[in-house]
């Protein structure tokens, strides 16, 4: 038998955190001992890994002793807090939240695009796990990168409410059981949702369309479509790609959907698209429009798998090629890539 790993769960009991476990789990990972932590509210709980209990323990900075790998899906304040008092006790740390993506200091990773960045972890003891949609996006993009060369991306993202939390889940949920008990059977419903008093988002997410993710920024932007812009060039290692990016909010429980329009240095046909995505680590093609086949929210949920369809050449440029690209938001866009950076670790280099 090979070496087994002590690992520690941060934000074990969330939605991440426990696919996280789940994954870990269906992935045979060599784990010696599992640690859940949590905030204060949740020590004490149960969780169930490989059928076993496991008690939830309260989240501080002595939490990691003897541990080897650390698995962060707790918050960006807390990992920022808490990270380094987990590198000081000799774990490497993969952080889920957006508190080091950027730190020129920590590896930013995606495994079938980057794993060779894994190797900085030794800097700072810290990997971050980027951001969701960008995980889907820089997986299907990159053997196309490798081909022609990208010179710019346009991307609109249309996000399921799990990338919010469970709060988020849940007002949805209560929104759709509320039109639905309000409703008149014919006509126009009435008030819709009714009174509510929103709180994962500023308007009705039910039957609704938010262009808004994540706070605006000066420029008019939002927090969540710089994380793209930013995310994509350093994962790639392409400072001069061009993104400009829109990120929408759907009425969807799980799985992320994007329209993305890109740009190349040379001719790329769909043909020759779909042959190396087909060929691609991570990716399944699923693309026959004349038989209304292609990627969707539903078929995505529960996959570790990029879905990408809808390959067809830009009519409105040269070297320009559209994909739709759908992905679960929770498991390859958070839970799923944090495991397998972790495998990258165990089997290269801790």
């Amino acid at each position: 038998m090979g070496r087994r790993f002590n690992v520690a769960v941060a934000g074990a009991t969330g939605a991440v955190g426990q696919t996280m476990l789940k994954v870990l789990e269906e992935r045979d990972f060599p784990v010696a001992e599992l640690r859940p932590l949590a905030s204060a509210r949740s020590e004490g709980k149960t969780l169930y890994f490989k059928g076993q209990p496991i008690t939830v323990r309260k989240l501080d900075h002595d939490s990691f002793d003897g541990i080897d790998i650390a698995l962060f899906s707790a918050g960006g304040g807390r990992s920022l807090d808490f990270a380094p008092s987990a590198a000081q006790a000799g774990a490497v740390v993969i952080d889920n939240s957006s508190a080091w993506r950027m730190d020129p200091e920590v590896p930013l990773v995606v495994p079938e695009v980057n794993p060779h960045a894994v190797a900085g972890y030794k800097k700072k003891g810290i990997i971050a796990n980027p951001n969701c949609s960008t995980i889907q996006m820089v997986v299907a993009l990159k053997p196309l990168h490798d081909y022609a060369g990208i010179k710019r991306i346009v991307v609109s993202t249309y996000q399921a409410v799990s990338g919010t939390g469970q709060k988020a889940i849940d007002e949805l949920e209560h929104q759709v059981r509320q039109w639905a008990e309000t409703a008149p059977v014919q006509g126009k419903p009435k008030g819709y949702c009714g009174p509510y008093d929103y709180q994962a988002y500023p308007h009705q997410i039910a039957f609704n369309c938010l262009p808004h993710i994540d706070v605006f920024l000066d420029n008019g932007y939002t927090k969540e479509e710089m994380k793209m812009v930013n995310e994509t060039r350093k994962i790639m290692e392409a400072p001069e790609i061009m993104v400009t990016a829109t990120t929408v909010r759907v009425p969807v429980f799980y799985s992320h959907s994007e329209a993305v329009n890109i740009s190349f240095e040379r001719p790329i046909s769909a043909r020759k698209a779909r042959e190396l995505l087909e060929n691609a680590p991570g990716i399944k093609v699923v693309d026959e429009p004349a038989a209304s086949v292609y990627p969707m929210a539903l078929d995505a949920e529960g996959q570790d798998l990029t879905l990408v369809g809808r390959i067809r050449e830009d009519i409105s440029a040269p070297n320009g090629l559209d994909l739709w690209i759908v992905a679960d938001n929770i498991r390859k866009g958070a839970a799923t890539n944090a495991v397998q950076i972790a495998e990258l670790l165990i089997r290269e280099y801790l």
